[in-house]
Order: structure tokens, then sequence, then C-alpha cells
């Protein structure tokens, strides 16, 4: 922690940032508040047009959303493990409190992850839920109509050459549009 060059530190905002916009590693280009502000905003903005990322904590929901993304399943659920042997180890709250100060980047690209994350997820399922009531009402409107048919042929409709398909006003869903709420990617 000692170490002001310790790669260590926001690892993950280095990661996910493009490094040309602060010239790299080198230090003396701009202040160092100004170059974390830039490499954070760089990480969001690539975090979000990722097609797909996942987090631990949430292995069942990054399962779905992979499969979502990519049409692709896997042969068993996610196993969702809490605990790590991270978590066993004992350190004071004013450690903890250093390691969070040096790693504060991270910590928020963290919170802003998390949160597009979930609102991925639920975008997802809005979405999934639409299409299977669309796919609900289509079918029983083709029930409807093959029923309608039936009772046309057997009701003396028969020396029409070819039936007409009845036609079934078709429902009008007044659902929001989720959509434009989610920040696409």
């Amino acid at each position: 922690m000692n170490c002001p060059y310790n790669l260590a530190n926001n690892r993950q905002v280095r990661m996910l940032a493009d490094l040309s916009l602060v010239g790299c590693y080198n230090m003396s280009s701009m202040s160092e508040l100004e170059r974390g502000r830039v490499l954070l905003a760089s990480a969001k903005v690539n975090l979000r047009n990722m097609a797909f990322y996942g987090l631990t904590e949430f292995q069942r929901k990054t399962q779905y959303l992979f499969e979502s993304t990519f049409g692709l399943h896997f042969i068993r659920a996610f196993t969702q493990i809490n605990s790590t042997r991270a978590a066993s180890v004992g350190i004071s709250e004013k450690v903890r409190w250093r390691i969070e100060g040096l790693n504060a980047l991270d910590m928020e690209l963290y919170e802003y992850a998390k949160e597009l994350f979930l609102r991925r997820y639920q975008f997802n399922r809005q979405r999934q839920h639409q299409e299977e009531r669309i796919r609900r009402r289509q079918e029983r409107q083709r029930m409807h109509r093959t029923y309608l048919g039936q009772l046309w042929r057997l009701g003396g409709g028969g020396d029409i050459e070819e039936e007409e398909e009845v036609k079934v006003p078709e429902e009008v869903a007044t659902t929001e549009d989720y959509s434009s709420q989610v920040v696409r990617w």
C-alpha cells in the first residue's frame, strides 16, 4: 500500500479504460485527479459498450444474461458461492479504509457496473416476459381462428372453393416502452 507505483490499485479501471487518453503510464501529462476522472469515464463507456459481462455475486443472473445475449444455454445452472478465502482474512478498519481509498476508482466503477448489470438483467427479463405474452396471445388467436374456421365448415360454408381466413382484431398492448429507459449497450 505504501508503493506509489503499485499497479494493483484501481486495476479494473486501468484494464477497461483507454490508456492512450491519459498518455499511457506517463504520469506527468495531467494531474492525478484529472487522470483518474478521464480513466474512470473511459472505463464506464467501454463497460457500457460490452455486449456482456458478469458479476461474481450474481452467478444465476450472469448465466441468464449470457444465455439471453448469445442464445446459448448451459447444461447446468451456475452455483452461487458467497464465501472466499479473501473474506476470511481479518484486517482492521483503518487498513480497509486505506485500501478503499487507494481503489476509489475501482469502487466507483464497480457500483456503476453493478447498477448497469441489474438494469440489463431487468430489461432482458421484461423483454422475455413481453415476448412470452405476445407468443401466448398469438397462439390463442391462432386457436380461435382455427375454431371459427371449423365452425364455418360445419355450419354450411361447403361450396366455397377457398375459405377466407377469419380476421380477429389484434389486441393493442398498452405497455410503456422500457427500452427508452435502459442505457443501450
